[in-house]
């Protein structure tokens, strides 16, 4: 089933760009959710003050990829930011043996069930306690366990750059950097405009609210707003996601209008 929602070959389509010069790093490719629709998908990597990187939700390991990661520093954490995002997990386990492997709970069962790569998870994120990294990460993140998430969401927040690290939390469609040397339009395709028409973040961005507010959070709403609460304290500005263009600044005003019910709903407990 992966070979039908990325490409085949990552290295000619891969966006590789330096959002904040020598801390951030992201790779941005085609993917196509259930092989159909233009979501795009984004790999980051954030240089830790200490030196140390952080990859977050991996992409395909390409020489390119290994070349500015060499450059960077030594890879310390892999974080697959929910249960859908670890296709790549087992090649980048295999070329950085040292790192930290994060996820949340599932994922190390799902992985086995679907017979991928042996990754010995070191931290697994639970609902039923509260969960640390070590020391120099934890200086540097912090970080919330959408637990209430189909997809079981791991949500960082990069505290030196005011950014906001997520998968499947937000979207911000269409996908045009990610496709932008596919030579293809990311925007085309009956259910791509369909799925882009819920999740863009333009105007009052109210199908992306809607579709939060009905589908996303339907089954535990209350565990769900608890989680927006707790990320609604951060600070932030920028909002890098794995499906959509980045918002650069401004994103949380943007946090904000998505989210507005599920605040609204917190603060009048």
């Amino acid at each position: 089933m992966a070979s039908k929602l990325v490409p085949k070959d990552p290295a000619k389509v891969m966006v590789i760009r330096e959002v904040v010069p020598n801390v951030i790093t992201t790779y941005s490719t085609p993917f196509w959710r259930f092989g159909r629709i233009k979501i795009g998908g984004r790999g980051t990597i954030v240089r830790l003050q200490s030196g140390a990187l952080a990859v977050f939700s991996p992409v395909a390991l390409t020489d390119d990829v290994k070349a500015t990661v060499a450059k960077l520093g030594e890879v310390k954490y892999i974080a697959a930011l929910d249960i859908e995002h670890h296709i790549f997990l087992g090649p980048w386990h295999a070329a950085y043996p040292n790192a930290k492997v994060l996820g949340p709970e599932g994922l190390p069962e799902k992985r086995a069930k679907q017979k991928n790569e042996d990754v010995p998870f070191t931290v697994v994120f639970s609902a039923k306690k509260k969960d640390t990294v070590d020391p120099e990460f934890d200086s540097e993140f912090e970080y919330e366990y959408v637990s209430a998430h189909p997809n079981k969401e791991l949500v960082f927040n990069h505290k030196p750059t005011r950014t906001l690290i997520e998968a499947d939390l937000v979207f911000n469609l269409p996908a045009t950097e990610q496709f932008s040397k596919s030579g293809v339009s990311g925007t085309t395709g009956f259910l791509t405009k369909l799925f882009s028409a819920l999740n863009n973040t333009s105007g009052a961005a109210m199908g992306q609210r809607r579709f939060i507010w009905y589908a996303i959070s339907g089954k535990d709403r209350k565990g769900f707003n608890g989680s927006i609460a707790e990320i609604d304290k951060w600070d932030f500005d920028r909002i890098i996601p794995c499906h959509g263009d980045v918002i650069e600044t401004g994103g949380k005003g943007i946090f904000h209008k998505i989210m507005a019910w599920h605040l609204e709903t917190q603060k009048a407990k």
